[in-house]
């Protein structure tokens, strides 16, 4: 699947969605963290796109068994992490690739993680450095920067890391060699970042508190950690697409169901509501997380915001949003989102690109950009290999009509998103 054409949408629409996919972030660390135990973990709604099926098979590979159970999945620990016999290919995933590098810098053993060519270009010394720092033997192309990345594990020492940048990716990796650190590891970061991983750990056994400094300490387990019995939410990264088609088409609705309403990944759904839409949660249960039902439905034509705070609880939405932007009142702006540089594609320069070819007036900055809100016009849009960035010009097609390219990207997190999409409009594959 190369190139999608979506139409545009022909009136209202009210959808109910209660097959989004299921999280991709928790589901990476699903698979991971059942390493950690001494006993068979239950998952089920496992994401079964491209990255997390990459993960599921670096874990076989480190030893585990997996099994199905219908919608049921065990993974069954190793005895001892083995040595695998082949390269650990993460495929896109920069969450895969960036986690192992933390999980597996503490285990005896030698180790090459690779990915594809997207993500063979992404920096990774965000995480090498930080680990090289504490004993982690890491290396790869541009002294570490680039993958392949070989690890030669072993024992690492405690630390204390003051992170100049907000990214759960670069916390989860230190969190997971702390683990295996010989005391207790402390790490700091300027807004608390996405805390999936703080969560199930904790759910699992681990003690992970934060100080009155802001600290968060980690005291690595006596001994293997409880195993994991989880449903995995529905994403609302993934659902997110779906709230703004609502939000910009007249008169429609949408219902998300049993989605994780954890308020480090529904920021985006904030600021949706702050530019006008409708947006209301309704939490359901809790357990490693919060979930529920999210309803978002047009209001009338949406406000410019100006979006410069906690800004790492919704970079995976900023694409999307970017689509609600284009279509307000007024100009928005993104400041302080120089992480976008350094995801799938460089995010901010890749929706600036496509914004312009569908005739909106855009701006860019090192660290964000201004759109200008204006009308879409019918056009092609290249995706970059970014799956966020593909199905965000997806949605812009509800209103105009929009190709995009390279689109093959959206499997590795949303394999039926385009599936959804024709409960609202005409698309061709």
């Amino acid at each position: 699947m190369s190139r999608v054409v979506v139409a545009a949408c022909r009136g209202p629409f009210v959808a109910t969605i209660d097959q989004i996919a299921p999280d991709k972030s928790i589901s990476h660390r699903a698979a991971m963290f059942a390493l950690l135990s001494d006993r068979p973990s239950r998952v089920r709604n496992f994401l079964q796109g491209e990255d997390t099926l990459n993960t599921l098979r670096i874990v076989e590979q480190l030893g585990a068994t997996v099994e199905y159970n219908g919608e049921e999945m065990m993974i069954t620990p190793p005895e001892q992490l083995r040595e695998p016999d082949d390269v650990l290919d993460c495929g896109n995933a920069g969450t895969g690739m960036r986690l192992f590098c933390g999980l597996l810098s503490g285990v005896e053993g030698s180790f090459v993680l690779t990915g594809d060519r997207y993500l063979r270009g992404r920096p990774m010394k965000r995480v090498t450095d930080p680990l090289r720092s504490i004993g982690a033997r890491i290396d790869g192309r541009e002294s570490g920067n680039l993958a392949p990345l070989h690890i030669r594990g072993g024992a690492l020492e405690a630390f204390r890391y003051d992170s100049p940048i907000d990214s759960a990716q670069v916390k989860s990796a230190l969190i997971l060699a702390a683990l295996r650190g010989n005391g207790a590891s402390r790490y700091r970061e300027n807004l608390l970042s996405r805390d999936h991983t703080e969560r199930m750990l904790r759910g699992m056994g681990v003690t992970i508190e934060t100080d009155a400094e802001g600290w968060i300490v980690i005291t690595p387990p006596n001994a293997a950690l409880d195993p994991l019995d989880i449903t995995v939410p529905a994403d609302p990264s993934s659902g997110f697409f779906f709230a703004v088609a609502a939000a910009i088409i007249p008169d429609s609705e949408v219902l998300l169901r049993n989605v994780s309403l954890n308020p480090t990944r529904t920021e985006a759904y904030r600021v949706l509501g702050e530019m006008g839409a409708t947006v209301e949660m309704i939490e359901t249960e809790d357990r490693y997380e919060p979930i529920g039902d999210i309803r978002v439905a047009y209001n009338g034509k949406l406000r410019a915001v100006d979006v410069s705070r906690n800004i790492a609880w919704l970079i995976d939405e900023l694409p999307a949003l970017a689509i609600a932007m284009a279509v307000a009142e007024g100009t928005s702006r993104v400041r302080n989102a120089a992480e976008l540089r350094v995801k799938e594609s460089d995010r901010i320069a890749s929706v600036l690109t496509g914004l312009g070819n569908l005739g909106i007036v855009t701006e860019e900055s090192a660290d964000g950009y201004a759109v200008t809100g204006g009308s879409f016009q019918s056009g092609t849009v290249d995706s970059f290999g970014d799956h966020r960035v593909a199905m965000s010009f997806s949605v812009a097609g509800l209103v105009a009509g929009v190709t995009v390219t390279d689109t093959e990207c959206v499997e590795t997190s949303f394999p039926n998103f385009y599936a959804l999409l024709e409960q609202i409009t005409k698309v061709q594959l």
